[in-house]
């Protein structure tokens, strides 16, 4: 879900990957480009590697990736934990658009929000397409943006955690979509993979009920013997 944060978290983000000497970002999610353009704002000129399935908001993150040699555009796969072919809820709010059901508080909250269609699209493991990843990349920044799916995408990703140095991903304070983890069994998961939560970044804030119900989270590698 994109949403305006505060600069500063933004700048600190950009500080946690130039302090895990980050090689290359890979943006799960991508919508139309604003987390690559948020990056490039705040001072990371690094690779970035985006992924967006859908067909509307990948032709709009390719114009704006354009013109950026280090800003490359995956081939059109959903991410998730098995190659195959998944259905997409796509939402008439592109970035509310999930492979999970929307569930009825979300309905009630946000009708602008409303599945319009149904795509069926390629699916893939993230740690099968390592032909997208310069070999000589060896500590990787994933965000991961996928409305509730983000689980399964974390399981496509093990053949690669030796070269992830850090992860984001959205957290469901309040779950929205069906069957979406809650954010502290999604804190606990990254803790047995060997990461600590970095910097807890803004998100969803729900007027009509005065609750935020999303936020991101970076998580980095934890210390030898912090545990």
């Amino acid at each position: 879900m994109t949403t305006a944060k505060p600069r500063t978290g933004p700048a600190q983000l950009v500080a946690i990957l130039a302090h895990e000497a980050v090689d290359a970002v890979i943006d799960i999610g991508a919508n139309t480009g604003q987390y690559g353009l948020m990056l490039r704002r705040e001072g990371y000129a690094g690779p970035i590697v985006s992924f967006e399935p859908l067909p509307g908001p990948r032709v709009a993150l390719a114009e704006t990736a354009a013109g950026d040699p280090a800003w490359r555009i995956a081939p059109p796969v959903a991410l998730g934990e098995a190659a195959g072919r998944v259905v997409i809820e796509r939402s008439a709010e592109s970035d509310m658009s999930s492979i999970l059901r929307q569930s009825p508080l979300l309905e009630t909250l946000s009708p602008s929000s409303a599945v319009v269609e149904r795509l069926t699209v390629p699916a893939a493991r993230l740690d099968e397409q390592t032909e997208l990843f310069d070999p000589d990349w060896r500590r990787l920044h994933v965000k991961i943006d996928v409305q509730g799916y983000e689980p399964q995408v974390l399981e496509g990703c093990r053949g690669l955690l030796d070269r992830i140095a850090t992860i984001q991903l959205e957290l469901a304070l309040r779950p929205v979509y069906a069957g979406e983890l809650d954010w502290r069994v999604m804190i606990d998961r990254l803790h047995e993979l060997g990461f600590a939560p970095a910097l807890v970044l803004p998100g969803y804030f729900e007027r009509k009920i005065a609750r935020m119900l999303q936020l991101d989270m970076v998580f980095a590698r934890e210390a030898a013997g912090s545990g």
